[in-house]
């Protein structure tokens, strides 16, 4: 989701292709042989890999929405905190989503590991309503995804924490005309078919 995020954006049209992982299409084995998504192919032949990688092509070439330019901190910090929501936090959210997965795993350890983290966004939000200021940045778009999934593993328990904050920051996200932009689901995609056109003018909403 969090690079569809930064092309809608920043205005990039391209060819959506739904992937279904259990049944990869050989268009995509072809494309990226590690086979995972999102995959985006660009012009010139070369293919990014990864969402932030994607993120950071798309912004680099029209950021109308600052998200490279935050009113507190520097790119530099926010890629050390989408680092660490990538890393520590996403192996303890896919414990606790997908705990079939992780038999061997302690899910109330990974559970306490998420929380620890989401209360240093909790206190970050306190004195602004981003996380690196007052506008939405790139650290915002790229954590929110896996926030969303976190807090959608048990809605109850989510409402009933005391991070005030941080349930308004993803609600905001939520409820914003970006994300109902790519929320949209496409038919998978099979080989020897076109894409979905993807041509989202440029919006910083």
């Amino acid at each position: 989701m969090r690079a569809r995020l930064a092309l809608a954006v920043s205005g990039q049209a391209c060819e959506l292709r739904e992937v279904v992982l259990r049944n990869k299409p050989q268009g995509l084995l072809q494309a990226s042989p590690k086979a995972t998504v999102p995959v985006l192919v660009l012009p010139s032949g070369q293919v990014l890999e990864q969402s932030l990688e994607i993120m950071q092509w798309a912004l680099a070439r029209n950021d109308p929405a600052g998200w490279l330019t935050p009113s507190h901190g520097d790119v530099d910090g926010m890629l050390k905190l989408v680092a660490e929501c990538d890393g520590h936090f996403k192996q303890a959210l896919d414990r606790c989503k997908y705990p079939h997965r992780y038999p061997e795993a302690d899910t109330t350890l990974a559970r306490t590991q998420a929380v620890e983290w989401l209360q240093g966004l909790e206190a970050r939000l306190i004195s602004r309503p981003f996380l690196f200021g007052d506008h939405a940045a790139l650290a915002d778009m790229a954590i929110a995804p896996f926030v969303r999934q976190f807090a959608g593993i048990d809605g109850t328990w989510w409402d009933a924490q005391p991070w005030p904050h941080l349930q308004a920051w993803l609600a905001h996200w939520q409820a914003s005309h970006l994300f109902e932009s790519v929320m949209h689901k496409l038919p998978a995609w099979v080989d020897g078919t076109e894409g979905v056109l993807f041509s989202a003018e440029a919006n910083p909403g």
